[in-house]
């Protein structure tokens, strides 16, 4: 089981409510079927940013990596992220995560509760 982000390009959703209808549509258009489209500048700038702080699962032989799946690139398409991290390391991932988003001027959002990720400034 894990804990997943979905992570976007766009202005931040007034309410909750918004933001599950944009990620639902963002999901439907890039991700739920063939073909997907390679991620965008942005959405590729934040996984190497992600990668600079936790290694690919696919190359974790310590066994400190938070991400479920891997590739994390393989995650991607087009303008969105979504992503799953072991409930271990959620907590700290995902805070990570979502201040990162912020930082770049990405939309966060937690799937499991439906809700935007709040953060420091909001």
């Amino acid at each position: 089981m894990s804990y997943d982000l979905a992570v976007w390009e766009s202005e931040r959703p007034a309410d909750d409510k918004t933001a599950g209808r944009v990620f639902n549509e963002l999901y439907d258009r890039y991700l739920d079927g063939e073909p997907e489209e390679p991620p965008s500048e942005r959405i590729g700038a934040y996984i190497t940013a992600l990668l600079e702080r936790w290694c690919d699962i696919t190359e974790d032989e310590e066994e400190t990596s938070p991400w479920s799946v891997g590739p994390l690139i393989d995650s991607a398409s087009g303008p969105l992220i979504y992503f799953g991290m072991s409930w271990s390391m959620a907590e700290e991932a995902s805070a990570y995560a979502a201040a990162l988003a912020d930082s770049r001027g990405l939309v966060c959002f937690d799937v499991q509760q439906n809700r935007l990720r709040p953060t420091l400034g909001r």
